[in-house]
């Protein structure tokens, strides 16, 4: 069961935000991307960057190499993204978030690069299992500011890494058993941004439906006033 709604929120004339993902017999791959907003085609770049990624794994995967086959896939992405980037001077500067779950046979394996975030949930208990690259995570981080000041900092907006702006790229991944969380959440920071855990976990528990759960997200994120692009994709937690 899947759980996939991308929506443009209240505030933004275009969509630049992008998900995708592919459930075969052997993995399972999830991918959220966020194109940099105030930057050239954002939206070529997010679009860009989940479907090259899907089409890696695809392409390559193999048992032998998986906990690897996720940074490759998306290093290969931002070669890509990079690379076009140089091919048209409206392109110079397209960027963007990715958040991505590969789960395999053996382990379930979730990469980031820039605010784009992993949930997992298990139990009645959620987590963020990713760690933005933002520039407000690094005052969080010297104690320069409290976790609660960090919620409405007014440089939340400004992220410290993202695909397609340099010829190579560091790739945070985390590594679970299969089972570990019952369900995951890739979403947008338009979603996080206006929900706290405690608010996104009330609908999760509300509902059994992940489609349903996905749209109400949105909703809410909306009512709390919708100030980016929203995208949730729910997803199970096993194989």
């Amino acid at each position: 069961m899947i759980g996939l709604v991308s929506d443009v929120g209240l505030k933004r004339s275009l969509n630049e935000d992008f998900a995708t993902y592919l459930e075969k017999d052997e993995f399972k791959i999830y991918v959220v991307a966020d194109g940099m907003g105030g930057h050239n085609a954002g939206e070529v770049a997010s679009k860009m960057a989940a479907e090259k990624i899907v089409k890696y794994i695809e392409e390559n995967f193999s048992f032998d190499i998986e906990e690897k086959l996720l940074i490759n896939a998306i290093e290969n992405a931002n070669n890509s993204i990079f690379d076009f980037s140089k091919t048209n001077e409206i392109l110079n500067g397209m960027g963007t978030t990715v958040t991505a779950c590969l789960m395999t046979k053996k382990f379930t394996y979730i990469a980031n690069v820039g605010d784009s975030s992993c949930l997992g949930i298990r139990n009645g208990v959620i987590r963020k299992l990713t760690k933005d690259h933002s520039l407000v995570q690094e005052l969080v981080d010297c104690w320069s500011i409290s976790e609660k000041e960090a919620v409405n900092h007014p440089k939340k907006n400004i992220i410290t890494r993202a695909l397609g702006t340099n010829d190579n790229v560091k790739v945070d991944i985390f590594q679970f058993s299969n089972g570990e969380y019952n369900c995951y959440i890739l979403c947008s920071d338009g979603l996080t941004n206006e929900l706290s855990n405690e608010e996104i976990l009330d609908v999760i528990e509300g509902e059994n439906d992940y489609i349903d759960i996905a749209n109400k997200l949105v909703l809410l994120a909306k009512e709390k006033g919708g100030r980016d692009n929203i995208t949730v994709l729910l997803f199970g937690g096993e194989i």
